[in-house]
């Protein structure tokens, strides 16, 4: 829960008040395959299928034909160590069906420029790994000692 209570009234008190709700909702990837019109969130437990509807039509204007949710269990693990049995926390999972017009494709999150300054910085780091066991041939002495 989060500490978003609405305030209790008090005499003297300005009244002027934001109610903000404790609802979140997290975009996921799909573990499996879906269609390109149905969209996997992560949400709040204590969230209904109106609510999720609610939440994307309000805030980001985006309008679901149906909305279907379901608990994930948690996974049970012996920890490291330790004789008991542990628990992970339960998580809702909301599938939104857009309309058939509509199509949803999870954002690239690391584009492939990026991969390409990764594989340059591979290639200078075996450039100057090669470089510095190329100074450094005699053993015992250090590469400024012999110049």
């Amino acid at each position: 829960m989060s500490t978003r209570w609405y305030p209790l009234y008090q005499k003297g008190n300005p009244q002027l008040r934001i109610f903000l709700p404790n609802f979140w909702l997290k975009l996921i990837k799909p573990e499996h395959n879906q269609p390109k019109n149905v969209v996997e969130f992560q949400c709040s437990m204590e969230m209904t299928r109106l609510d999720v509807k609610n939440y994307l039509e309000k805030i980001y204007n985006v309008h679901p034909v149906h909305v279907r949710t379901r608990i994930a269990l948690g996974k049970t693990y012996i920890p490291t160590s330790f004789k008991f049995v542990a628990k992970k926390d339960d998580m809702k999972i909301a599938y939104v069906t857009l309309p058939k017009t509509e199509t949803f494709t999870f954002p690239d999150i690391i584009p492939e420029e990026a991969e390409d300054k990764d594989e340059r910085g591979l290639h200078e780091a075996e450039q100057n790994f090669k470089n510095f066991a190329e100074r450094n041939k005699t053993p015992g002495f250090p590469s400024w000692f012999m110049t």
